[in-house]
This record gives C-alpha cells, sequence and structure tokens, in this order.
C-alpha cells in the first residue's frame, strides 16, 4: 500500500511538472495586466508602457498597462496580491515596496510572502530641486538656510515610503535639518507645486525632473547617485557638494502573486531582459538617466530582502513615519 502511495505521489508530481511546462509554453494566450500602483506619468507608469509595447512584441499578446494609484500604493499592489496567481496579472513596482515594508506594519500583503520576483527593469538617480526663489544657489546654502529657519522650509513627495519620501527624510537625518514633508497623491502633483513655488524643495527622478532643470524652471542642488549624471553633468552629487555618504535611487521592477508557476516567471523575466538589452532603448533610457537592470529571479528576490533590510535601517535612522 505504502508503495502504491509513493507511486501515485510520483506521477502526480510528474503531472505537475508537465503541466507547468505546458503553461509556460502556451503562454500568454490572452492579454496581460500590467498593474502600476501609482499615478500616470511617473516613471513606474511610464517605463511600464515602453517594456510593455516590447514584451507584447516578442510574445504576441498586449500587456495592458492600468494605473492603480492609492494608500502609497497598497491599494494597487493589493490587488495584484489578490490575482489568480497565472501570470495574467502583474506588479510594476518600485522601491516604495521595499519601503513600506519596514514603513507600514499594517498591510493586507507582505512584499516577499505574496509576490515572486519576476525582474528588474530599470534604476535612476535622484535630483535634488528647490524653486528659483529659494534663496540658496548651492547645497551647503540651502543646508546653512534650512537650520536657520528650522520647519519653516518644505519638500514634497509623492507619499509616505516613496523613493521621494524616504531621500528627504535621510537627507534631513544626515543633515541634521528640521525641513517638514508635503506628501502629495501623485509625483506629479508635487512636481507641478515645486515648480509653481507652492513648495520649495523636491527629491525627483531625473528622468521626469531633468527638462525642468534644463529649462530654468527648478534649481538643482545636487544629484543622489554615486557619480555625476550624464543627464546634469554640471550638477554634482548630493555627496560631493556637502554631505558625504548620501545615496539615493529610484528603480523599478516586476513581480507576480506568489504560487505563479516558475516556468511562467522565467519566461517573463527572459523576455524582460531580451526588451531591455535592445541597443536603441538602452541609447534613449540613457539619455534619460536610466540604467537598465538584469537579473534573474532568485537574483532579483536576493535584491530586493538586501533593499528591504537597508530601507528598515534608515526608517529607524530618519524616525520616518506615516504623517
Amino acid at each position: 500500500m505504502g508503495a502504491l502511495r509513493l507511486g501515485i505521489a510520483i506521477a502526480l508530481a510528474a503531472l505537475a511538472s508537465g503541466a507547468g511546462a505546458a503553461w509556460a509554453e502556451d503562454y500568454p494566450a490572452r492579454p496581460v495586466h500590467l498593474i502600476v500602483p501609482f499615478a500616470a506619468g511617473g516613471p513606474a507608469d511610464v517605463y511600464a508602457r515602453v517594456v510593455g509595447q516590447h514584451l507584447a512584441q516578442a510574445l504576441g499578446q498586449a500587456f495592458v498597462v492600468e494605473d492603480r494609484p492609492g494608500a502609497g500604493s497598497i491599494i494597487g499592489t493589493d490587488t495584484v496580491a489578490k490575482a489568480a496567481p497565472d501570470g495574467y496579472t502583474l506588479l510594476v513596482m518600485s522601491n516604495t515596496h521595499t519601503t513600506n515594508e519596514s514603513l507600514i506594519r499594517q498591510k493586507p500583503f507582505q512584499l516577499m510572502r505574496d509576490f515572486v520576483p519576476v525582474a528588474p527593469i530599470n534604476s535612476s538617480d535622484l535630483v535634488m530641486v528647490v524653486h528659483p526663489s529659494v534663496p540658496a544657489r548651492t547645497l551647503k546654502e540651502f543646508i546653512a538656510l534650512a537650520k536657520a529657519k528650522p520647519a519653516q522650509l518644505n519638500y514634497a513627495s509623492s507619499g509616505p515610503g516613496t523613493p521621494y519620501h524616504l531621500a528627504g527624510e535621510l537627507f534631513k537625518a544626515m543633515t541634521g535639518t528640521d525641513i517638514t514633508h508635503v506628501p502629495y497623491k501623485t509625483s506629479s502633483g508635487a512636481r507641478t507645486d515645486v515648480i509653481a513655488g507652492q513648495v520649495q524643495m523636491m527629491f525627483d527622478a531625473i528622468t521626469t525632473m531633468a527638462p525642468a532643470v534644463q529649462a530654468g524652471q527648478v534649481r538643482a542642488l545636487g544629484t543622489t547617485g554615486d557619480q555625476r549624471s550624464s543627464v546634469l553633468p554640471d550638477v554634482p552629487t548630493v555627496a560631493e557638494a556637502g554631505v558625504p555618504g548620501y545615496q539615493a535611487t529610484i528603480w523599478i521592477g516586476v513581480m507576480a502573486p506568489a504560487k505563479t508557476p516558475a516556468d511562467i516567471v522565467g519566461k517573463l523575466n527572459a523576455a524582460i531582459e531580451k526588451t531591455i538589452a535592445q541597443p536603441e532603448l538602452r541609447e534613449t533610457w540613457a539619455k534619460q538617466g536610466a540604467v537598465p537592470m538584469v537579473m534573474t529571479p532568485s537574483q532579483f528576490d536576493a535584491f530586493l530582502r538586501a533593499d528591504i533590510e537597508k530601507w528598515a535601517k534608515v526608517v529607524k535612522l530618519s524616525g520616518a513615519k506615516i504623517d
């Protein structure tokens, strides 16, 4: 009887393995939905649409981008967490998700429990900008101004837990300044008000803020990478300009609901890797300040876990909290 049960178990395992391979071979057989839990116009939305178009051409089915912002990415993310694990509903995520793991304890999901990593897409530095009315032309002058006027200067972000928010909190912690956080529902709303002078300062993705810097609508005081940006080469890094050791980026990736078949995850990973390897796409992204990221699903898993740990330390250091 024991041998019979063992044989049945082996047969069922073989059938499951074969079914998984068949699913991947046929996948995708209908449109795939890319859920972006952020507002239209931000980096995640922009690059999801670019990658989605290429994936549609490569895999022969539409990849439909759906923006579902709200609650600091929680609403759209939870939609994907509850979706069927069949590869037809995917999450376009960012380091907002890894920071939220320590910043927002009460969530209806846990990132590494309820999702499986598929692939990263790209990363880019941020740029610290101020409205031209701010009487500080360098980073050191801005720090001196902030110290002279505690809690009187404001900085905008696209909401609690976003890279823009944590970049600001890290800056405050490392400079000993007291600058008031003004959270917006979208990065475009925050960007618009900084350009209009409603808020004095913002850390924003170079990919979206560089045109405003180049047009003189805002003044760039520093970029947040380890080296100067090729898009804004005349702007020093924040570390170079007066805050040694400061570094912050924004990156974007794709995850799927937990228990999505490994063969489907692998097929998506390979298609995304092939997409971002295209020379014309890399050239376009380079002009925007975006750097392609290539990892296997297991490498992306390790990257995500390390990023969660990194930002947990930043949250603790800065004292950041949901307002």
